[in-house]
Parts: structure tokens; sequence; C-alpha cells
């Protein structure tokens, strides 16, 4: 028996970032839009206390792996969020 292991790793981007309410809604080079509810997520508490200003003051890593707030000295990568989104 030949046993045959192929991946594929393709690293979807960061292309933009925008916020409803208590939603971050992160646009990928794919065409996906993801959407997460901030409030709603421990490890985003510091996002929730966050500012409307400085939620706006975000940047992306080159490479679109990660974005981050660099006056709130905190990111997320979105290889992290990918692995939280259920599949359709």
């Amino acid at each position: 028996m030949i046993t045959s292991t192929s991946s594929v790793n393709i690293q979807v981007q960061a292309k933009n970032v925008r916020f409803e309410g208590n939603t971050l809604y992160i646009l990928l080079s794919d065409g996906r839009e993801i959407s997460i509810p901030i409030d709603q997520m421990e490890w985003l508490k510091w996002l929730t206390k966050a500012t409307k200003e400085q939620r706006s003051k975000w940047t992306i890593e080159p490479g679109g792996f990660a974005i981050y707030w660099e006056e709130l000295d905190d990111g997320i990568e979105i290889e992290h969020l990918l692995s939280l989104q259920p599949l359709a």
C-alpha cells in the first residue's frame, strides 16, 4: 500500500479591518470577510475596552499575517482567527 500525504498551505492575508459596534470585521485576500464579536471573546477584552479612536489605529503586519494596534500594544494573528471559525 502506498500512501501519499499532500498538503496545500495557502496563506490568506488581512486586507482591511472595520468595526461595527463590538464586532470586528476582517477582509481577507481570498475575498472572505470574517466577523468576530469581540465582547464575547475573553481574550479580546483589551480590544473591547479600547475607544473608537484607538480601534481605528490598526496596521496590517508585513505579509498580512496579523493586525496590530500599536497604541494598545497588542494584535491578532489571522491564522488564529481562522482556526476559530466554523467551516461552512
